[in-house]
């Protein structure tokens, strides 16, 4: 047992855009970090997941040119969340293992955490397990643990069934808007006009062509998003109408969360993690306003780590 205070662990932040790996030493520093694409099997399938797991732990190993060996991982992977979805995770672990020979594995069972990407994302962006945490990038879901270990998770269904709150959604509901004022079915709104500039179209029509001819998917729509946002902050009603809708979404959401984990009065911390808190002008100050009303001591932050960091620190925890 000696020996593996003195091995590295993985920690592994697998999303529905990016994958990112760190590696860490006993000290809880990052020697080696790796990146590559999305690796939400429940949408790209297993085998291009178990792809972009496995190139970013070797670029992560490889970046860190340590000879140590791996004595813990922790996947925090999006998609994941059942009983099924840890079977398949383990079944293309043990595949990245025997697939990568010039790295030196000394994992046990008890050594390997599978978990959900808002798990990680709760102790990288507050340092520890309990607290709350909203994802609103090109998805949405919160998850929330208090002190007794009890989770709670609302959201996460995907684009198709939920995401409320999300890049996506907001995207998406713009694109609807200026639509539906360029048919004359909802007031007139900037986003017509701002969605023709930014994507270089004569008219508002052209967006038959972006989205279905050039077979456009989430991540592209989502990434629409600020035009809504900016479009808003200038005044726009249409616009503002679905940045509040989309707050008001994330604020129902954690409610329910915070809810049926934490006493009215009880401190805990809000961590807010994903591009659209980052693009939104103003966006965490409303939602802060709104999580207060029911929980006042709760302190609404900015992530201090990143969810990778967050998974290497539960697979340290194991050993």
């Amino acid at each position: 047992m000696s020996n593996i205070l003195y091995q590295n662990v993985l920690g592994i932040d697998g999303g529905g855009t990016k994958t990112e790996a760190v590696l860490m030493d006993e000290n809880y520093q990052i020697i080696g970090s790796g990146k590559s694409g999305a690796s939400n099997y429940q949408s790209i399938g297993i085998e291009a997941a178990k792809k972009s797991i496995q190139t970013a732990i070797t670029e992560a190993v490889t970046n860190s040119k340590s000879d140590k060996p791996i004595s813990a991982i922790c996947l925090g992977l999006a998609g994941v969340g059942r009983p099924k979805d840890f079977q398949v995770v383990q079944t293309f672990l043990g595949e990245i293992i025997t697939n990568t020979p010039f790295i030196t594995w000394n994992l046990q069972p008890n050594n390997i955490v599978i978990c959900s990407d808002s798990a990680i994302a709760l102790v990288g962006g507050i340092g520890h397990p309990v607290g709350v945490v909203v994802i609103a990038g090109t998805g949405s879901q919160v998850f929330g643990q208090n002190s007794q270990g009890l989770t709670k998770r609302v959201g996460g269904w995907g684009y198709l069934l939920g995401d409320e709150g999300s890049g996506y959604n907001i995207a998406i509901q713009g694109l609807k808007a200026a639509l539906k004022a360029d048919d004359g079915r909802e007031p007139p709104t900037t986003l017509i006009a701002d969605f023709q500039k930014y994507l270089g179209l004569t008219n508002i029509e052209g967006l038959i062509e972006v989205v279905y001819r050039r077979g456009w998917g989430v991540k592209e729509i989502a990434a629409l998003a600020p035009i809504v946002s900016t479009a808003a902050n200038k005044g726009d009603k249409v616009a503002k109408g679905i940045i509040d809708c989309a707050i008001e979404e994330l604020s129902i959401a954690t409610k329910v969360v915070i809810s049926a984990l934490f006493q009215p009065h009880e401190s805990f911390e809000v961590v807010t993690i994903g591009s659209v808190w980052n693009s939104m002008n103003n966006f965490q100050g409303k939602f802060e306003t709104s999580i207060r009303a029911i929980a006042p001591a709760a302190k609404v932050i900015w992530p201090r780590h990143q969810p990778a960091y967050g998974a290497a620190i539960l697979a340290l925890k194991t050993r």
